[in-house]
């Protein structure tokens, strides 16, 4: 006897597929790809100098592949910062309106499958393409960094670099969410495809020049202007993952705010673990995954309670 298929995995299977021979997925993972490999070789050229000379089993030498730069370019992290949210957008801006405008929806809402099935499937697709790409890059850094240096990394290194690519994925999931809530909203894709560019630009010009401004004006001294920064920063979600990744790929940091010279007194210079570090950012990763929720519910909610027309 046949396994039956699941209309809901048929459907999954359908988007992995648009999304995967879609140029505009090509040309951002190629794009990610070329700036990636052009900061890891420019990196790998200088751990080389330094790296028999140090300790390597305390050096995290391994981490410096996605957090240190030449000055020429940028380091991964803040590659995936910058083009991340792009990734998500181009991926979502369009998956509704765009069959709504040819009447694909209404075809495939004729079939007996529950409706939901069909924006979760663009989620669920879109999500896995997102992870499958940004985990095969992660992977290659690591395999060949591992072939160039002949370095491995610790158990401590490997967890922080995994889930730092997990969390990654929640980051531009935010994105790709937001993308498909204005897919919902907006009949035309050129309109929502600018509202996401315009949330996005945002986020990574306005959002520090205005927060500045606002702490300037407010504070006098320079300790609660930071202190204000700090906290502001984490209502962005370029901020909220910059922070997030910083930490968690930095065991030096110990704390996520402002300390005083009290708090500084005294206390030696060491590393935490990974499990510490963990705690550290979990309140980031909880905002971070709220947030991405909270975009799909309101798309759920509204493609739910629309009116389908042939």
């Amino acid at each position: 006897m046949e396994k039956q298929v699941s209309p809901f995995a048929v459907l999954v299977q359908k988007e992995i597929g648009d999304y995967i021979y879609s140029w505009k997925f090509l040309i951002l993972l190629g794009i990610i790809l070329l700036t990636t490999i052009g900061s890891i070789i420019t990196i790998l050229s200088l751990i080389k100098d330094y790296a028999a000379n140090i300790d390597l089993e305390n050096s995290f030498l391994f981490l410096n592949l996605f957090t240190a730069s030449d000055g020429n370019l940028p380091p991964f992290i803040s590659i995936i910062s910058f083009l991340g949210p792009i990734m998500g957008l181009a991926l979502g801006f369009d998956v509704i309106n765009v069959e709504r405008n040819r009447g694909t929806i209404s075809r495939v809402l004729a079939q007996p499958i529950p409706r939901d099935y069909f924006i979760n499937s663009k989620f669920v697709a879109a999500l896995m393409v997102i992870a499958v790409s940004i985990f095969s890059i992660g992977f290659l850094i690591m395999g060949f960094s591992i072939l160039t240096l002949g370095i491995y990394p610790t158990l401590d290194e490997l967890l922080r670099i995994i889930f730092f690519l997990l969390f990654t994925c929640f980051y531009i999931a935010f994105w790709l969410n937001l993308g498909i809530l204005f897919s919902t909203v907006f009949r035309q894709s050129a309109t929502s495809a600018l509202a996401g560019l315009a949330v996005w630009l945002f986020y990574t010009v306005f959002y520090s020049m205005i927060m500045n401004l606002i702490g300037n004006a407010i504070y006098n001294s320079q300790a609660d202007t930071s202190l204000f920064l700090t906290r502001m920063n984490r209502l962005s979600p370029i901020g909220l993952y910059t922070e997030l990744t910083t930490i968690l790929l930095t065991p030096s940091i110990r704390a996520t705010g402002v300390l005083s010279f009290e708090q500084l007194f005294g206390a030696l210079p060491s590393t935490l673990p990974f499990s510490q570090s963990l705690l550290l950012v979990w309140p980031h990763v909880c905002g971070l995954i709220a947030t991405t929720f909270i975009c799909f519910a309101i798309a759920y909610l509204i493609f739910m309670r629309e009116e389908i027309r042939a």
